[in-house]
């Protein structure tokens, strides 16, 4: 008797697409390159011709629209059989494959948080995206302060105590939102927090863009939605190898994510595009058969690669493992193997620099610097050539005098307006000189890392101002809202007298 057969070695989605570009089509529909590399040089240069072939439109019936269940009674379509396998792989009650990257989902998650209820308890450092979803919705955000590594100018997580004094002194929080893990790979108590959460009555919701390949191994933290989180948006292709844009979103098993379950499926729905990439799609359905096939032995690889990067760093007199650093914190209960953290402070040259060195002589490309780190971060299924790694940041040159250090991340502002008042408020710019204490209409982040320094309605203090224009002139930064990329000038409220009604 043969061994049964494992549904996860299927990938649905993916066999449909490719059985349906094998057809000698006349197409006579959208997109209007029409699998035609002759009409679309270009693109078939870049690509290849197979791509063309491959990028079907949306509702095409013999992928994904309902008339695939007449012509085949009692089997679902081959995308809601692909989300129905990534559902069972990651542990979650339902899946949905997205098209526009955490960011939408991001954007899907907050207004899922705005239909049970105007207040929600949110990490302060969510990503900008969050930010945006709550100023379109007009959510009310209750923040909870992560903790901050200033020597590295890292944010962290929450802990489960911050959760449960936020919700006793709102009890009107109809949410949680969190971030775990951090882009440093730090992971937050995501079971306790849930709990807290639970207890209190409300779902929580999990932005794990960073960890979409976690809990797909045992050297891997256990993913969000297996530890209680109730709504989960994961970032497929940051971690997991699906291409870039491509994500999911998974809900829980917890009484609170069977209540939600049905206005999630209608928020995805009205912001999913009705022509959605098919490879997008694809990725997402390969990815996780990837992962399930031949993730076992891979992760395990990728997993040793990165230690084998570490032992190498720790054996440098010039550079240091900020793995205990991350671990140091009372929020942090473990942290991704795969993000390697190393303290440049003493490397005689600053991780901004080394990122430009690193790709400018070695072809070797980082994912964060900052002046004070260099993150590398290790694909899951996609093993790091050490040596070559190894070599290249030994190689990094080193220079006299000063260097230039990383800037403590400043504090917030005081708070004049709601977020949702002063995005959508009549606005002018102004120049940084005069934009002190002014009312910020934009959410501004730096990049790296990311998280929002200053919030719509939040105002402009001497050290914010002077932080996001530092970070804006450095070679690796960029920060994202801004009016213009050296901020020379913010964007602020007229008038924030004239607040208008949540």
């Amino acid at each position: 008797m043969g061994a049964a057969h494992d549904p996860q070695t299927e990938a649905p989605y993916a066999d449909a697409l490719r059985k349906l570009s094998a057809i000698d089509w006349a197409r006579l529909h959208v997109p209007a390159h029409q699998a035609s590399a002759a009409h679309a040089p270009g693109i078939a240069a870049l690509l290849g011709e197979r791509a063309l072939s491959l990028d079907f439109p949306m509702s095409v019936a013999a992928i994904d629209r309902e008339t695939w269940r007449a012509a085949q009674p009692g089997r679902a379509t081959p995308l809601a059989r692909a989300q129905d396998l990534a559902a069972d792989a990651w542990g979650a009650r339902r899946a949905w494959f997205i098209t526009n990257g955490a960011s939408g989902g991001n954007h899907i998650a907050t207004t899922v948080a705005r239909a049970l209820g105007p207040t929600a308890v949110v990490q302060r450092s969510v990503h900008s995206s969050v930010i945006d979803g709550i100023a379109h919705v007009g959510l009310d955000p209750v923040f909870a302060a992560p903790s901050v590594d200033q020597g590295l100018a890292a944010a962290h997580g929450v802990t489960a105590e911050q959760i449960e004094a936020a919700l006793c002194a709102r009890p009107d929080a109809s949410s949680v939102y969190i971030v775990s893990p951090s882009y440093f790979g730090a992971v937050a108590d995501i079971a306790a927090i849930a709990d807290v959460a639970h207890a209190h009555g409300v779902p929580l919701i999990v932005d794990e863009a960073w960890g979409s390949h976690f809990g797909m191994h045992p050297q891997l933290p256990t993913n969000a939605v297996r530890l209680g989180a109730d709504l989960v948006v994961s970032s497929t292709h940051k971690g997991a190898g699906s291409l870039t844009q491509s994500a999911m979103i998974h809900l829980g098993h917890h009484e609170h994510a069977r209540r939600i379950e049905a206005i999630a499926d209608r928020v995805v729905r009205s912001f999913q595009s009705t022509s959605c990439s098919a490879l997008l799609l694809a990725s997402l359905d390969l990815a996780r058969r990837d992962l399930m096939v031949d993730g076992k032995q891979l992760i395990g690889a990728a997993v040793a690669s990165a230690e084998a990067i570490r032992a190498g760093v720790k054996a440098s007199p010039r550079f240091r493992d900020a793995t205990p650093d991350l671990l140091a914190f009372p929020d942090v209960v473990t942290n991704d193997p795969l993000k390697v953290v190393i303290d440049m402070r003493g490397a005689g040259i600053t991780g901004s620099e080394a990122l430009h060195t690193l790709i400018t002589d070695h072809h070797v490309y980082a994912e964060l610097a900052t002046p004070a780190a260099l993150v590398l971060l290790v694909g899951a299924t996609s093993p790091a050539d050490v040596d070559r790694v190894l070599m290249a940041l030994h190689a990094l040159p080193t220079s006299p005098g000063e260097r230039d250090r990383m800037r403590p991340l400043p504090a917030a502002g005081s708070r004049a307006m709601g977020v949702r008042d002063a995005f959508f408020a009549p606005t002018r710019v102004v120049r940084w000189e005069n934009a002190v204490d002014q009312v910020s209409a934009d959410s501004l982040a730096a990049y790296p890392p990311g998280i929002p320094n200053v919030l719509p309605g939040e105002r402009l203090t001497p050290d914010v101002i002077d932080y996001l224009r530092t970070m804006a002139a450095t070679p690796s930064g960029f920060v994202r809202g801004a009016h213009d990329p050296l901020l020379d000038g913010f964007r602020v409220v007229d008038d924030p007298t004239r607040a208008t009604e949540r």
